[in-house]
């Protein structure tokens, strides 16, 4: 069985869209031989992915959990939520979501790598055995792990995945309502940032220009002198703070008291300290454009017309 090289392997993959382990089991299978690798890859049904690969993956799941003091923020996307109601797919999401825990690998394709929570294989090679199962494009889109006190949420059988890291000094499972509340706030408002110390310059400094720009295009604030257009700038920029950033919304279960109220109103019922010190929100498919096929063309093109 002749030993195959990074070039080969590299090639095939281009070939045929299948993972390298794959690949190279294959090329070592049909002794270096290309063509008979890829009757290989057929033959076991991987290498039709590569005409799926292209589809557009924007169902799926979001998953956040928590084992301990460690947890995990994943997105899984395939093609159809009939799919992603599959079982098989949901066990996939669950172990994706472990191995984040248990390996802490540096990006999705080092998790890609990892040896699979539970099992003897890479999380790419059982991807890839779970395709030859559902015959839909499956794609990690991405992950965020946490460490400390930690609260998960999710949201819609997995539309919405949320994880709120707190700092506090009572006892974990005391403050974890608090950090629910937290978490629903993030999951229904979508905060673009923790506090206002966290908005970057370059984005406040936007804001405010837009502000001024929307002042000087209003006839009623043409004649007002500057420190008091400067003055109702201000007051602008702190209603963009009160709307993106989590701890100055107005808290959804009270909106007479912020956020951060809230958390320091609980606190002290608690008798303890509580900090919101981070916070990560995915929303399944968010910023993944789904694409809109032509019936005529895609039959044509399957059936060998379409030119």
């Amino acid at each position: 069985m002749a030993k195959a090289s990074i070039q080969e392997i590299k090639e095939l993959m281009k070939a045929t869209g299948v993972g390298m382990m794959d690949c190279k089991k294959a090329l070592e299978e049909a002794d270096g031989d290309r063509e008979a690798a890829v009757t290989i890859l057929r033959e076991k049904g991987l290498a039709t992915q590569a005409k799926k690969s292209g589809r557009i993956a924007a169902e799926g799941i979001v998953t956040s959990v928590v084992e301990g003091n460690v947890g995990a923020v994943v997105e899984v996307n395939i093609e159809t939520d009939f799919a992603a109601n599959n079982e098989e797919f949901k066990a996939f999401v669950a172990a994706v979501a472990k191995t984040v825990i248990e390996k802490n690998p540096a990006d999705v394709d080092a998790l890609k790598a990892a040896t699979i929570s539970g099992g003897d294989k890479s999380v790419e090679e059982s991807l890839q055995d779970l395709f030859i199962k559902i015959r839909e494009n499956m794609v990690i889109r991405r992950f965020a792990r946490f460490e400390g006190v930690l609260v998960p949420y999710v949201h819609g059988g997995g539309s919405i995945g949320v994880m709120v890291k707190l700092d506090t000094d009572l006892p974990a499972d005391k403050a974890f309502e608090v950090g629910k509340d937290c978490a629903l706030q993030v999951a229904a408002m979508n905060p673009a940032y923790l506090n206002r110390e966290s908005v970057p310059a370059e984005v406040l400094e936007n804001e405010k220009t837009i502000i001024m720009a929307q002042m000087a295009e209003d006839p009623k604030m043409a004649t007002k002198p500057e420190q008091v257009k400067a003055k109702i700038a201000e007051g602008k920029v702190g209603k963009y703070y009160s709307e993106n950033c989590l701890l100055e919304q107005a808290f959804v279960k009270d909106d007479k008291m912020t956020v951060q109220q809230y958390v320091d109103a609980a606190a002290k019922q608690l008798g303890g300290k509580i900090t919101v010190v981070d916070y990560v929100r995915f929303e399944r498919g968010e910023g993944v454009e789904k694409k809109v096929d032509n019936f005529a063309d895609e039959v044509a093109s399957m059936a060998g017309t379409n030119k």
